[in-house]
């Protein structure tokens, strides 16, 4: 009977542990801070999201989310076809991207946290600094009088899907207009064509990464003539206010159908720490941080 009880107390125990040790994580199971999930972002957003991305991580060690960049043509292809359900966006999703959701009965959540806006630049030693959306409409419709090639980050991303609509047209023109692969080879290339133009978010110029720090030295920001007359730069306050004329909100868009990495980090990107992230980018945080104020006697 004594060795029948040893037998008996050390199944107990090993049932124990390994119930112990059969942890939401180790079932494939996720929740706001732990699990694995994948993540979509639009490629212009990258080095905001980073930033957010890594502080996220560090925070909570184990969450497991994996960042996936691309233009967001191919962000939304791999979104609506179900293969990843979360993305970062510079938009919300159409109606014709969210009824794939809707007819599966998945609710599409949109948390805002930030505000964009669309950088125009130019080589610092160009003595154009100023331009209106009128000259921009003219050069994406194939009709300006002037020689000036306006460059983009690739051919499927938002940037161009922004200023096409803007311009109300399909097709980029033959000439003067070229898209290119990565908002890195916008940079690179207005810092080697001076005089031409170039399109990409704002956080590339505000938040750049390393390797790209010393060639900012030649590039600047053209101001933009809004609906009052007055020329913008994309400056902190005229993205929050709307004065400067090329600004976009930035979404998390979760539809995983639960709560899940997407909630928690969508909750991170709106908490205090999330929206200073975005305040110290140089873009407009969707609500303004609080400040800690010490009193000392």
């Amino acid at each position: 009977m004594n060795s029948l009880c040893k037998v008996l107390v050390l199944l107990l125990l090993f049932f124990t542990i390994s119930c112990q040790q059969r942890t939401p994580e180790s079932q494939g199971e996720e929740n706001y801070t732990f699990g694995t999930a994948q993540i979509l972002a639009d490629e212009s957003l990258f080095t905001i999201i980073d930033d957010e991305h890594q502080i996220f991580s560090n925070q909570y060690k184990r969450a497991q989310i994996k960042m996936v960049y691309k233009p967001l043509k191919e962000v939304l292809d791999l979104f609506v076809n179900d293969s990843i359900a979360i993305a970062v966006l510079p938009r919300e999703l159409k109606a014709n991207e969210a009824k794939y959701f809707e007819e599966k009965k998945i609710k599409v959540r949109a948390t805002k946290f930030a505000t964009d806006g669309i950088a125009i630049i130019t080589g610092k030693s160009n003595i154009d600094s100023l331009i209106t959306l009128e000259e921009i409409k003219a050069i994406l419709s194939g009709k300006s009088n002037k020689n000036t090639d306006l460059v983009f980050d690739n051919p499927k991303s938002s940037t161009v899907e922004y200023l096409m609509e803007l311009a109300k047209i399909n097709k980029l023109p033959d000439h003067h207009v070229y898209a290119l692969k990565s908002s890195k080879e916008v940079i690179q290339y207005i810092k080697n064509n001076p005089n031409a133009i170039g399109v990409l978010s704002v956080s590339w110029i505000k938040r750049p990464t390393p390797d790209l720090v010393s060639g900012l030295e030649k590039i600047k920001f053209m101001a933009v003539k809004n609906s009052k007359g007055e020329y913008q730069l994309p400056t902190q306050s005229n993205l929050k206010t709307g004065s400067y004329p090329l600004v976009r909100d930035l979404y998390l868009i979760d539809c995983q159908g639960k709560a899940g990495l997407g909630t928690g980090f969508a909750a991170f990107l709106a908490s205090d720490i999330g929206q200073r992230i975005i305040l110290k980018a140089g873009l407009a945080p969707d609500s303004l941080p609080s400040r800690q104020i010490n009193v000392y006697n």
